[in-house]
């Protein structure tokens, strides 16, 4: 009987370690060039059970990282999380706190920063929120992180991020192409009637736009919280005006 005990446990552990390894390999690939993100879905979808044992495998060594500070690695080791776990929005969140607060202050200059800030909202824009439509986590993350990030001035570097973003925007407009940021004419029309403005170049305007996408589906007390960065948000434009 402990034969057979000693077996199931050194089983367990190997096929523990398997997992944990083919999760580690993904985090070193996804640096290299023209990697096929369907192969990298297939490898992982070979895992079967085990799917969710690498997951655990990757969170552990993931805590670790961010209790050691050691963030750049972490935004790495996020890459696999997020195929390993797509359709849950605490990965998405999870990478991109790390990528827009953790990660960029640590850079050396503003220009810096500002990459690793847009690589938080096109991670949570056009990946987190295509693979899970209308998350009100993944809409509450973005919407904080306008609001917060780019529109307020807890970073030194805010007012270069707001004149990055304004950029954006103005290129978008001109070329009539908000469908690269995600953004739907009707609900901006919506949120201009709403802060009698349509200033979009203006951080805040996302932030109002992520938050009211995000109320749709959201309940209790993320329903709460994502009303009260609407309402934050309009103020902030009133006194802008």
């Amino acid at each position: 009987m402990k034969e057979k005990t000693k077996s199931t446990i050194t089983w367990i552990a190997a096929a523990f370690l398997a997992a944990a390894g083919l999760a580690a390999e993904y985090a070193l690939c996804a640096k290299r060039p023209n990697r096929s993100p369907v192969m990298a879905e297939s490898a992982f979808t070979a895992l079967g059970g085990f799917r969710s044992l690498a997951a655990e495998a990757v969170w552990f060594r993931a805590e670790r990282l961010q209790d050691e500070g050691r963030y750049v690695e972490l935004a790495q080791l996020a890459s696999t999380l997020s195929f390993l776990e797509p359709h849950t929005p605490e990965v998405w969140s999870y990478a991109a706190w790390n990528l827009a607060y953790n990660i960029s202050i640590m850079m050396p200059t503003y220009e810096d920063r500002w990459r690793w800030v847009k690589a938080a909202i096109s991670l949570l824009r056009d990946e987190g929120l295509e693979l899970n439509p209308g998350s009100p986590e993944l809409c509450k993350e973005l919407a904080w992180l306008f609001q917060i990030k780019i529109g307020a001035t807890i970073d030194s570097a805010s007012e270069l991020y707001r004149a990055k973003w304004r950029a954006i925007v103005r290129d978008v407009a001109e070329r009539g192409a908000w469908h690269e940021l995600r953004m739907e004419p009707r609900r901006m029309r919506k949120i201009e009637r709403m802060c009698n403005s349509g200033d979009w170049g203006d951080p805040v305007m996302s932030a109002l736009y992520w938050a009211d996408v995000g109320l749709e589906k959201a309940k209790g007390r993320e329903a709460s919280f994502l009303n009260e960065i609407k309402r934050q948000s309009l103020v902030m434009v009133s006194k802008q005006r």
